[in-house]
């Protein structure tokens, strides 16, 4: 495609442009169409189909960010594959607490693409609703920026921590408040029932197991956004690029987590991965913000952010492979003293 092609495409469309939103939104809506198709029928998912599905959803927003990067130019296209690293990196966490739930509500294994499923649609839809409240905050003024780099580095030191003293994650169903309500109202049966979340049982509605194990992710879905959407709005301030990042890196969870399944537990410093990614981000946009009042404090450009967050992600597997490794070692047997020998009387 030629220069003088691209500029009139250009032309037509801007980015974030009411015609690319709608383009964009019917695509994902036939995705989940299609995905919810291939889970009507439960089945155990096979390493095959979920590595073609994965190919599949990686796929997909190389392409649609060399369509951004020649149509709208490489700045937009770095905020693009910027604000995509980070979601998707974002999103591998996401998944350990699903496996976590998964396993608290022994979801059988041929329901848990459904649950997924499910998880992966309430968190589109939450983070659209945040993603429009941080459009409309960014609106009011820049100390939005100020909110969102506190936001982030407060979140990065809690994960800190915990990842410090050993608490990647624990799932307690009794505590969560809406498992606690919905069993308050409504019977729970002991089973689950096919991929049923309502049934009639002693002439009452009541809920399957698997209804609480979706609330329960949907619950879970809620803490994630909060810290994602500013993460990416660290990257760019324009809502459509946010939107497209989280949607890219969502819509492959499903099957990401069965190539995952048996490596997530292994990323044992993801969470110290995580909360520098997301420091730095929010000193990114603390920058931001002083910039625009004092000029002569300095940005950070969206190249050194991409090249941060691949070198940090890279580490922390390459340490985490290592430590494995060292714990996986048998440990040396212990060596024996010789006596020493007494001095004749």
């Amino acid at each position: 495609m030629s220069a003088e092609t691209l500029l009139s495409v250009a032309e037509l469309e801007t980015i974030g442009s009411p015609k690319l939103w709608m383009i964009t939104v019917a695509a994902l809506v036939a995705l989940l169409a299609v995905d919810f198709m291939l889970t009507r029928r439960p089945h155990e998912v096979r390493m095959r189909e979920a590595v073609g599905w994965s190919i599949f959803y990686l796929t997909l927003p190389l392409i649609f960010g060399v369509y951004v990067w020649g149509v709208f130019g490489s700045e937009v296209g770095m905020e693009f594959f910027t604000g995509y690293v980070v979601e998707k990196s974002l999103s591998v966490d996401n998944l350990f607490v699903f496996m976590l739930l998964l396993s608290a509500f022994a979801v059988p294994s041929v329901l848990a693409q459904r649950v997924l499923l499910y998880g992966i649609v309430g968190a589109l839809v939450l983070r659209a609703i945040f993603i429009a409240l941080g459009a409309a905050v960014l609106k009011s003024g820049t100390w939005a920026f100020l909110l969102f780099g506190g936001i982030l580095i407060v979140t990065a030191w809690k994960i800190l921590k915990d990842a410090l003293k050993g608490e990647q994650h624990k799932v307690d169903i009794s505590s969560m408040r809406s498992i606690r309500l919905l069993r308050r109202f409504m019977p729970v049966t002991d089973d689950y029932r096919g991929s049923h979340l309502v049934v009639r049982e002693n002439g009452r509605r009541a809920l399957t197991p698997l209804a609480l194990a979706i609330v329960a992710v949907f619950a879970t879905d809620i803490v994630f956004a909060v810290d994602s959407v500013p993460a990416v709005y660290g990257v760019t301030d324009d809502p459509f690029i946010v939107f497209a990042t989280n949607a890219f890196a969502l819509l492959g969870l499903r099957a990401l987590y069965f190539v995952l399944l048996g490596v997530l537990t292994k990323l044992r410093h993801l969470n110290h991965g995580l909360s520098v990614i997301l420091a730095f981000i929010g000193i990114k946009l603390v920058l931001h913000w002083a910039h625009g009042i004092w000029t002569w404090v300095p940005e950070i450009p969206t190249p050194i952010s991409l090249a941060v967050i691949i070198g940090v992600l890279i580490t922390v597997t390459i340490t985490s492979v290592h430590a494995n490794r060292r714990d996986a070692r048998p440990p040396a047997p212990p060596t024996e003293r010789e006596p020493r020998s007494r001095p004749a009387p």
